[in-house]
């Protein structure tokens, strides 16, 4: 690039490059803007939150707490954060919150970090039983070097074998006991693994990334209530906010408390994304405001969403407890490992419809596995009901089933996510600002 009298003249093939990743960007909003959003780990948020996000914050630091800061300029941030903790703990009924954390992932870390030290034991669910990369050695379980041991799994009614947990427990004497998936149909029969935990004197960490809205809303379970000492999750998923984590805690004691800020600032964080953190107290207030009758819909939605599946002729998984309890339902397309998940996933995105392909109970390679992981959360943000649940089972059934050209279906995909173009459970006036961006 040039500079002359003052002003920056950019390359030809630097510009373009920038003009291409936005071009990219905008690409992706469409696709989702005309497509069916069925990833079970996102969510769209709402027009507020995207404002905020995009306000002066996103270039700010602010280490440390409300009041305790290393840099200056943070009185107006301290009112943010300050909010933003005193909601945290009401949405979701805990003494201590943490809202700094940039992913659930980090979370996990800071949490670990807290509650355990290289070479100490650790119980979690495994990948193959839909446990997620962070409870393993090859993510977080693994950077803090903890040694892993992983509990029997019973498939059919896709949880921990609760004898097993506990007799694992008892025999490994963890430091912490983690429990929570990526694949998340059920709730966890969570008091009698805190029992045998506690027994031994071990931490019990319950990772709500996935159901944390559904846990906020009251329409799961409520793991503080039910003996986890510490409860880690995503703020984008069934939480409708942006990309973010948080750390929540049943303890009052002062100095396990001190323990946890200190493991998410200094020890996983620096800076925290200002800008996202200001974006889930607004996601925290609208969800204190609209959250029950959210995550009420995304229950409803998904049960619904199974039982059209399986009337359309989908192995739809864990049939004998009605499919799922949360925002997510499971379908297997082949034999193990066949790789039928991400042939499935292709056509689907082919059509339209944007979902992933996972492994299931007997998978063993990520990238072949024979199952979908689907989600209902962004469907039902934009309003849709049963009846649209129906419609939608029908429109896997002519891809996956019936073998219609992906690019057929894709017409009615669209069709009908016309229709359904305004962010819901939120603050915004529905007729003026609440359409998707």
């Amino acid at each position: 690039m040039s500079r002359e009298r003052g002003t920056w003249s950019p390359s030809a093939s630097t510009l373009n490059k920038a003009k291409a990743v936005m071009s990219a960007a905008e690409m992706s909003g469409n696709l989702y803007r005309n497509g069916l959003g069925m990833i079970a780990s996102e969510n769209i948020v709402s027009p507020m939150v995207q404002k905020i996000v995009a306000s002066d914050l996103h270039g700010r630091y602010a280490e440390g707490l409300p009041g305790k800061r290393y840099y200056q300029g943070c009185d107006d941030f301290d009112t943010i954060e300050s909010a933003g903790i005193e909601l945290a703990r009401s949405v979701f009924n805990a003494p201590f919150a943490n809202i700094q954390s940039t992913s659930g992932t980090v979370s996990n870390i800071g949490a670990l970090k807290a509650l355990a030290k290289p070479g100490d034991e650790i119980t979690a669910v495994s990948t193959a039983d839909g446990g997620h990369i962070s409870h393993a050695r090859m993510g977080a379980v693994g950077l803090r070097d903890l040694n892993l041991s992983t509990y029997p799994w019973n498939e059919e009614r896709m949880e921990p074998d609760i004898d097993g947990a506990c007799d694992l427990i008892r025999s490994v004497q963890p430091k912490v006991a983690l429990i929570g998936q990526s694949v998340f149909l059920f709730p966890t029969p969570l008091k009698e693994i805190a029992d045998a935990a506690h027994e031994v004197g071990a931490k019990v960490m319950y990772d709500g990334a996935h159901v944390l809205g559904l846990i906020a809303g009251g329409v799961f379970q409520d793991p503080l209530r039910e003996g986890a000492d510490v409860m880690t999750g995503s703020s984008h998923k069934t939480f409708p906010g942006p990309q973010g984590g948080f750390l929540l805690s049943s303890s009052e004691d002062p100095t396990f408390q001190k323990k946890l800020n200190n493991a998410i600032f200094p020890g996983v964080c620096s800076s925290y994304h200002l800008h996202h953190v200001a974006g889930k107290v607004i996601a925290l207030a609208e969800f204190e405001e609209y959250g029950e009758s959210y995550a009420k819909d995304i229950v409803k939605n998904a049960r619904h969403f199974a039982q059209a599946l399986a009337a359309e002729g989908f192995d739809v998984l864990a049939e004998s407890r009605g499919y799922t309890a949360s925002h997510q339902v499971l379908t297997r397309h082949g034999s193990t490992d066949s790789g039928a998940g991400a042939k499935a996933a292709q056509l689907l995105e082919d059509a339209g419809i944007i979902t992933n392909m996972n492994m299931l109970p007997g998978d063993t390679k990520a990238l072949t596995p024979s199952g979908l992981r689907l989600g209902v959360q962004e469907l039902t943000r934009v309003g849709m009901g049963a009846l649209e649940m129906e419609e939608v089972a029908r429109l896997y059934a002519r891809v996956l089933i019936q073998g219609e050209d992906p690019s057929q279906v894709k017409k009615d995909v669209s069709e009908l996510k016309s229709n359904f173009q305004i962010i819901r459970y939120c603050f915004n006036d529905e007729e003026q600002n609440g359409y998707l961006l």
